[in-house]
């Protein structure tokens, strides 16, 4: 029996977080694996049955970056991603965190290659099409 997989055999639920330091920087890490692979994202993953997205999303940085997010974090926009190179489809919660701890480490290197913080006016390329949604919704605010 083949166990049906999100995004791939119907459309995923996934949470991102945009972490967003006192300098107006935002961390980013480099997908090794699809969707979006070499691209340049924010973190975040799929949202787990009976998980709330917003702690999907801080769940998910925690794991990724090694950092404590504390404090509340706020709803920034939600994006709808079809991504026909990689047959996927993805609807996305971002969240905003503005308060953490620690130092970012690359805590799983069998998903993401890079970690750094960036300037969203002037991001790395190529930046993947969660982050440039995050950034658009950031610079709206």
């Amino acid at each position: 029996m083949t166990v049906a997989k999100p995004g791939i055999d119907f459309p995923g639920v996934g949470a991102g977080l945009v972490i967003l330091r006192d300098d107006g920087k935002v961390l980013l890490c480099r997908r090794l694996k699809a969707p979006e692979a070499g691209c340049w994202n924010i973190v975040g993953g799929k949202v787990d049955p009976m998980e709330p997205a917003a702690e999907a999303a801080r769940r998910e940085a925690e794991e990724e970056t090694g950092l404590r997010i504390s404090g509340a974090i706020e709803p920034l926009c939600t994006t709808e991603q079809i991504i026909q190179a990689d047959g996927q489809h993805w609807v996305s919660l971002i969240y905003l965190a503005t308060e953490f701890s620690g130092e970012p480490q690359l805590t799983e290197p069998d998903k993401l290659s890079e970690l750094g913080w960036f300037d969203p006016d002037s991001p790395p390329a190529p930046l993947s099409e969660f982050a440039a949604t995050a950034f658009a919704a950031l610079k709206a605010r």
